[in-house]
């Protein structure tokens, strides 16, 4: 079980940044080989959560085409925290964002939701014009 704490949501102008950071907990941090791949996700009311970028130990990293020129994730294996950092936002990257950990190691795992394990509370979002 890992336990994840989201910080860093607010409220920003279009064209903003804003950093979102998660702080990660658990059985994990006394076995490094056990660290979980780490990411982040994001739900608008009435649908789907939604990838937006992942993270493993090594540093492999997935994030949607659509995405990367704009987002970037960055984990510290020491802190063990996960940092998302948004720029150029739009509007329509208003969400509720969610910190999520998978069991298993390998990037692809935090990518999808149904391999997600466990989920932080998230953080909201707001893009304004």
């Amino acid at each position: 079980l890992v336990q994840l704490a989201e910080s860093g949501g607010g409220s920003v102008e279009v064209g903003g940044s804003l950093t979102l950071s998660c702080a990660a907990s658990g059985d994990f941090t006394s076995d490094p080989l056990l660290d979980p791949c780490l990411g982040w996700f994001r739900q608008v009311p009435g649908k789907e959560r939604e990838h937006v970028a992942a993270i493993d130990r090594d540093d492999n990293i997935m994030i949607p085409d659509s995405l990367k020129d704009r987002f970037k994730i960055s984990r510290d294996n020491i802190k063990n925290t996960v940092s998302l950092e948004m720029n150029n936002l739009r509007i329509e990257d208003s969400a509720m964002y969610y910190c999520a950990a998978s069991k298993f190691l390998w990037v692809g795992y935090c990518r999808s939701v149904a391999s997600i394990d466990d989920w932080g509370q998230g953080t909201q979002v707001t893009v304004s014009s």
